[in-house]
């Protein structure tokens, strides 16, 4: 005789009900939308501004910690390559990064430390990545608007660096790139001190994609969200032009100005900040602060 199964929970089609969650028109009490720790987000939300120092400190410190657990969900930074920089919206020459050792996906505010000018620590306990201050200290001395910038050694980023060349507009996503990028064409992988960091800067100037030549993406923007969401983007882009190979076919220069303009008017770096997290940190509570 055949037996009757109980129809599987779909997340996607959840909704919160009177104590429990709809599924398919039935409630299961003591089920958690997975949506539900996040706060409210449409298309008409806007990046949050800030009454006090404190606040944007606050912020920043959480969105920099949501970056790593969004690399280390990503597959990003298993072996502890890569780093995420927030700049401190008070001591604007430190910067505050996850202390060494802690593996991406369980990163909090607590595990971040502050880093001063001259690479030593400043506030929190723990570790720096000195890889991390050679390149990231430069860059946000040369670049006052950049409030943070992200590095990985990542699936597709780093094949992609190894052909020495730039993006050209193959995709939709790529066209946000190929007027905002530099090439650092360069044989120092491992950079040792911050003359290697100060010549990465130097190349990359006012572009916020910065190929490390053999090493891998380099972003850079004025928020976390920003700088974390163009290195998601640039990854898949590299994607893009590693599987489409020779027989990809780039759109005009015109085309491409096109596209590049509306990423830049819907702020696009953001919003795309915002799907990643609810995608891949289920509960952003987790972090902290």
């Amino acid at each position: 005789m055949p037996t009757s199964r109980a129809r599987p929970i779909v997340p996607a089609y959840r909704a919160v009900v009177a104590g429990g969650v709809r599924d398919h028109g039935r409630v299961r009490r003591g089920m958690v939308w997975p949506m539900a720790a996040h706060p409210h987000y449409d298309a008409s939300s806007k990046p949050p501004t800030f009454a006090t120092v404190e606040e944007e400190r606050a912020h920043r410190k959480r969105m920099c910690a949501l970056g790593y657990r969004i690399f280390g969900n990503l597959g990003f930074g298993q072996t502890g390559d890569g780093h995420i920089s927030a700049r401190d919206p008070e001591l604007t020459d430190h910067f505050w990064l996850l202390r060494y050792g802690v593996p991406f996906k369980y990163a909090t505010v607590d595990e971040l430390v502050l880093v001063a000018p001259d690479g030593t620590l400043a506030q929190g306990k723990g570790g720096i990545n000195m890889a991390a201050y050679h390149i990231h200290h430069p860059v946000h001395m040369a670049r006052p608007d950049v409030v943070s910038a992200a590095h990985c050694h990542s699936h597709y980023g780093t094949p992609f660096s190894a052909q020495a060349r730039l993006f050209e507009p193959l995709s939709q996503e790529s066209c946000m790139f190929v007027f905002d990028q530099a090439l650092f064409d360069d044989e120092e992988l491992a950079v040792y001190s911050t003359d290697g960091g100060e010549r990465i800067a130097e190349v990359m100037g006012g572009h916020n994609l910065c190929f490390l030549r053999n090493h891998g993406l380099l972003t850079a923007a004025d928020s976390v969200e920003g700088a974390v969401s163009r290195f998601v983007l640039a990854e898949r882009v590299s994607e893009v032009h590693i599987k489409a190979g020779a027989a990809g076919r780039p759109i005009s220069e015109e085309g491409a100005k096109r596209v590049a303009l509306e990423y830049t008017k819907g702020n696009v770096p953001w919003h795309a900040f915002q799907y990643l997290v609810r995608d891949v940190v289920p509960d952003p509570t987790v972090v902290g602060g």
